[in-house]
């Protein structure tokens, strides 16, 4: 017994003559008449009534007639599901963020115009270091991560350049240098970080330390701070300064000015990134999203991706 017989035997039903249903469905009217028949030796029931001018259903036919259609219903469906799976429609992302990388508007418009253009696509958030996101997505545990890479690569992921962002000084409010528009960082020479751990957020750490050693001087690490608010919150109460990239000037702290930085470009870099082995329709949906995507803000720079990404 096969899926066909039941369209064969809802197309009769349906049309109450063998003639009209073998026209609909394509096929002559002879072969139509002996799949019936074989479906009824097969099942040991009648399903149909013969009359003069087409057929009825008998009681054994009606009681079919329900479950035939709900059956080729959910062939149809699971046909549909199966399509739209291999679409990238449905399913789900769990998607890691770095907390520097979730000020970044590139990254909340992104999520967005993806909701919207796969609304069947569920979408999980895990907030984590770079180090601790590598780790997840090599363990399957995460699909897709938003994290700071700084010049590495690394091996078994792909990484797709989101942009480079400008990086600001973060000073108090009554700093002698907070009324400037923009200080150099050999300025800041004598001063007192506020950094996050270097173990918590290695290459934002590294990217601050680098771009201090390029200015002739060892940044003087002072009070540590879990994630950016707390540098803000801590450089606020003044604790030191510190340098964060540029969209964390959306958080508006009082006691607190973002200056930028002068005679030098500091950047840090932003990039999406996936399993290279990943072979997910809707892992590719997201990239060829990202790819798409131009997110124009005065405070960060959208470049070409120049790196590897999934096909």
């Amino acid at each position: 017994m096969e899926l066909r017989h039941f369209r064969y035997f809802l197309a009769v039903a349906q049309e109450g003559n063998v003639t009209r249903a073998a026209e609909k469905l394509g096929i002559g009217q002879p072969p139509l008449s002996q799949q019936i028949l074989a479906l009824e030796r097969e099942m040991g029931v009648q399903l149909f009534r013969r009359t003069g001018h087409g057929v009825t259903l008998t009681e054994s036919g009606q009681a079919l007639f329900a479950d035939a259609k709900r059956l080729l219903d959910d062939a149809d469906n699971a046909v549909l599901n199966a399509q739209r799976a291999g679409r990238g429609e449905t399913g789900h992302i769990h998607l890691g963020f770095t907390a520097s990388s979730a000020f970044n508007p590139a990254v909340p418009a992104l999520i967005r115009a993806f909701r919207n253009a796969y609304p069947g696509v569920g979408l999980s958030l895990v907030e984590g270091n770079t180090a601790q996101l590598l780790n997840f997505l090599e363990e399957g545990r995460l699909d897709l991560a938003f994290l700071r890479p700084g010049l590495h690569a690394f091996n078994g992921i792909s990484l797709y350049r989101i942009s480079d962002e400008r990086m600001k000084i973060v000073l108090p409010l009554k700093h002698a240098l907070a009324k400037r528009k923009s200080v150099a960082l050999s300025a800041l020479a004598n001063e007192s970080f506020v950094l996050i751990p270097r173990a918590a957020s290695p290459t934002l750490h590294d990217e601050i330390v680098s771009a201090c050693r390029a200015a002739g001087f060892e940044p003087k690490l002072g009070q540590q701070a879990p994630q950016l608010s707390s540098v803000v919150s801590l450089v606020s109460a003044e604790f030191g300064i510190s340098i964060v990239p540029a969209s964390v000037s959306q958080i508006r702290a009082e006691g607190v000015v973002y200056v930028d930085i002068s005679g030098a470009s500091v950047r840090t870099r932003l990039a999406l990134a996936a399993r290279e082995n990943d072979d997910s329709a809707k892992t590719a949906n997201f990239f060829n999203m990202a790819k798409q995507m131009r997110v124009e803000r005065s405070d960060t720079s959208i470049e070409e991706n120049e790196d590897k990404t999934p096909e």
